[in-house]
């Protein structure tokens, strides 16, 4: 056995996103169908389940597994997640198309905001929330400041 070259995997950053799922072999369907992400490798259980499968996205990888009882259970078991994985495309307008017509649930729809990125949010059919963006303008501290300050504004004077 060699010894590890790394601490990090290559290829791998070093936070990654493991997304516990019911049903892991339809959503590597639904992440390739909706984000283009293409399967590097699957490690099946005794039961026919999926332990671990890893999928890259972008320059990303990502793991993901079937949800196994007393270990790890999904956003459908619990009833929601608390947490948005934010996914940066070229043409996001596209890609909230895609994840739409491949299964996904419209939670926000896409638009420009005050930070900078066109943006909006789908519910994939396994409970997971994903933020999708393009990054149209890169602003100063300042301009975010001042956009930030009239946004709030603007919502304080809607309610």
């Amino acid at each position: 056995m060699a010894k590890a070259k790394s601490p990090v995997p290559e290829g791998q950053h070093t936070v990654s996103i493991h997304l516990n799922c019911k049903g892991a072999a339809q959503a590597i369907d639904f992440y390739t169908r909706a984000f283009g992400a293409t399967e590097v490798s699957r490690f099946p259980g005794p039961d026919g389940s999926i332990m671990h499968a890893t999928l890259k996205l972008g320059d990303s990888l990502f793991f993901l597994n079937d949800e196994m009882h007393g270990r790890s259970k999904s956003p459908t078991t619990l009833g929601g997640t608390p947490v948005t994985i934010n996914l940066y495309v070229p043409d996001c307008d596209r890609t909230f198309r895609q994840a739409i017509s491949a299964g996904g649930k419209e939670t926000m729809p896409m638009e420009d905001q005050f930070w900078g990125d066109r943006y909006g949010m789908i519910t994939d059919p396994f409970g997971h929330l994903w933020a999708i963006a393009t990054r149209k303008e890169d602003l100063t501290e300042r301009e975010m400041a001042q956009r930030g300050q009239e946004f709030f504004q603007r919502m304080q004077q809607q309610h």
